[in-house]
């Protein structure tokens, strides 16, 4: 795993506290953009969030976003959610950007290449 530093399959104690603080690192950024304090991030804070973060979306893709990644059926995600959005937005940015050799936010690639 990811804080499995020397893969043995367990983590040490020294890796155990980095996850640790990367739990509660995510866990302060989620309660810092859940204005309303319901526990969860509707499409609004999910918005403020990820334009903090960098990111220009438009208003129709966050309510994609919201639809992909909120299980409970609510319009609104959860703790575990917000991060796996995140992170995913951030894995699909850096392929992006392996392919935006201009820099001008548009790639062509065929469809190996989309799938790899």
């Amino acid at each position: 795993g990811m804080f499995d530093r020397d893969n043995n399959g367990t983590i040490t104690f020294n890796e155990f506290s980095s996850l640790w603080k990367y739990i509660t690192d995510w866990q302060n950024t989620f309660r810092s953009y859940d204005k309303d304090n319901s526990g969860t991030i509707d499409k609004r804070e999910l918005q403020t969030a990820l334009t903090s973060f960098g990111y220009r979306l438009s208003e129709r893709f966050y309510g994609i976003l919201i639809r992909k990644f909120d299980r409970s059926g609510r319009g609104v995600v959860n703790f575990d959610d917000f991060i796996q959005c995140c992170v995913v937005i951030q894995m699909l940015t850096n392929a992006f950007q392996g392919f935006d050799t201009n820099r001008n936010g548009w790639i062509t690639i065929n469809y190996e290449q989309f799938l790899s």
